[in-house]
């Protein structure tokens, strides 16, 4: 196969393309962690990771994806027999209460149909049935990666509120931290989980947990054996800087120091703002083809991927493969119960409405030569509606 000219076009759901002045930032020789100026660099950037989290709570890092992360809320909450609640939203949801599984808690799962949010209604039901107190907490997914899904957090933590029980909330937040409004204290979110490639718009290779004091101090008293997931012995070790545990990628430190600057400067608000414009103009293409969006409900949308429902008697995937090597533009496919049923295009990160564009007139070109059914028109739409609207 000859060469693809030009840069690939990542439109996954994450990883997400790395923009020039963070890769720039990264061009660079290891250094000594345990110096006084990586020290400084690392200071800096768990500060303000803070503002992305919006809370006042602790924040750590690990060398590891965000499901080393999720591993990190079972260990040091969880021991076994200890209950937690997971609604199920789709693929994420479910591996994390099949973790949760494994390392001996009861999971209570709340069944879904993987086209709609987190049931706040059944979470309240779930902690009312709790006379024991068993639960000790609810586990939700915000932007459900495998489906597109958003699950309303505030509603979730007021059904716990109304339930009267004390069990603690923990949301998943890799497909929408740095792309879409997020208030862990705000919405009295005890766990927050995160991961530095998609939103925070670096390459894998960090799992990241916002915890408020309420969840360190029951990590204190319980949990499971652990050492290199260990909330309390990370914050023991590092004083007033949560100590790295072992050697720190400290490439991917002077990237996101970039990347939160590039947030900042843009502003979160015009962040969030800039993905919803995106996410309208692929959701806008997809209903002008005439395909079906997996999230039913247009408020339970996620901002960051769009997971589009494929025609009976055509192959996701071939379109998926077809796409890639005719155009060099990469969407995922589906996972679990969606395999072979779904195709997901991904919009978050650095882009903007000419990426955009670009992206929908590639799969439009690839939706005819595939044979796919459609109406023509999707990319169209999208042009006329950046043209009355520009930003």
């Amino acid at each position: 196969m000859p060469r693809a000219a030009g840069r690939p076009f990542m439109a996954l759901p994450g990883p997400t393309n790395i923009p020039e002045p963070i890769l720039r930032a990264m061009d660079r020789p290891t250094e000594d962690f345990n110096s006084p100026a990586f020290e400084a660099l690392a200071a800096g950037c768990y500060r303000d990771l803070k503002r992305v989290f919006k809370t006042d709570g602790t924040i750590l890092c690990w060398a590891s994806s965000g499901h080393g992360a999720w591993e990190s809320t079972i260990v040091n909450l969880f021991r076994p027999g200890d209950a937690i609640v997971i609604p199920e939203t789709g693929a994420f949801s479910t591996w994390w209460a099949e973790m949760a599984g494994l390392f001996g808690a009861e999971v209570v799962t709340l069944p879904g149909d993987w086209r709609s949010a987190a049931d706040p209604d059944a979470v309240e039901d779930a902690l009312r049935k709790d006379t024991e107190r068993r639960i000790r907490a609810v586990g939700v997914v915000h932007s459900e990666t495998s489906t597109g899904v958003l699950s309303d957090v505030a509603a979730i933590r007021r059904a716990m509120d109304a339930a009267g029980h004390d069990a603690l909330l923990m949301v998943d937040t890799i497909s929408s931290l740095a792309s879409m409004d997020y208030r862990m204290d705000e919405w009295r979110v005890d766990v927050t989980v995160g991961g530095s490639q998609k939103g925070l718009m670096l390459p894998t290779g960090l799992g990241i947990i916002g915890l408020n004091d309420r969840a360190l101090a029951i990590a204190r008293e319980g949990g499971s054996p652990r050492r290199y997931w260990s909330w309390q012995r990370m914050v023991d070790l590092g004083g007033d800087l949560p100590k790295f545990p072992g050697t720190a990628p400290t490439q991917i430190f002077s990237g996101m120091r970039v990347a939160l600057d590039m947030l900042f400067e843009e502003g979160l608000d015009n962040v969030f703002a800039r993905h919803r414009r995106m996410a309208d103009l692929v959701r806008l293409a997809v209903e002008e083809w005439g395909l079906e969006l997996n999230a039913r409900h247009a408020g339970e949308r996620s901002d960051t991927v769009t997971a589009v429902r494929w025609p009976e008697g055509h192959d996701p995937n071939a379109f998926r493969d077809s796409l890639r090597d005719r155009f060099n533009v990469a969407v995922s496919h589906g996972l679990l119960d969606l395999a072979g049923k779904i195709v997901r295009i991904g919009h978050l990160g650095d882009l903007n409405e000419t990426m955009i564009l670009g992206l929908l007139g590639a799969i439009e070109a690839n939706l005819a030569l595939d044979g796919v059914p459609h109406r023509p028109g999707g990319a169209q739409a999208a042009i006329k509606r950046v043209a009355s609207n520009p930003a």
